[in-house]
């Protein structure tokens, strides 16, 4: 059973930067996909960014072009590279991974954004 563990969150002002990490439990090179979901007060948790197995890459559009999503397999880590950041970015943001058919998720990061 896989375990993720972000960390990276924190308060930024509108306009600024935050990098968050996911960090896997076991070796990442084999997982059929990872990525991060957030969930903003009172709003149902949305699909972020995604990174498959193969590299590949998929952006909600709220996002695309100011985040980027990456992964360093020797240190079983994934990345959420956030810029520009938005008061409407503030969530908690959750990493998630499939792994062998299975749906594993962190425990979540607060990032707020200050206008």
């Amino acid at each position: 059973q896989a375990h993720l563990v972000e960390s990276g969150g924190g308060l930024a002002q509108a306009g600024g930067s935050l990098r968050l990490s996911c960090r896997a439990s076991e070796s990442i090179f084999n997982f059929n996909s990872m990525g991060w979901s957030r969930q903003a007060p009172g709003k149902q948790r949305e699909f972020v960014a995604e990174m498959r197995g193969g590299g590949d890459s998929n952006y909600s559009d709220s996002v695309k072009g100011r985040f980027t999503i990456s992964r360093d397999n020797a240190k079983n880590t994934m990345f959420l590279q956030m810029n520009s950041l938005k008061p409407e970015d503030t969530a908690v943001y959750y990493c998630m991974a499939l792994v062998r058919g299975s749906s594993y998720w962190g425990q979540g990061t607060q990032v707020t954004v200050s206008s």
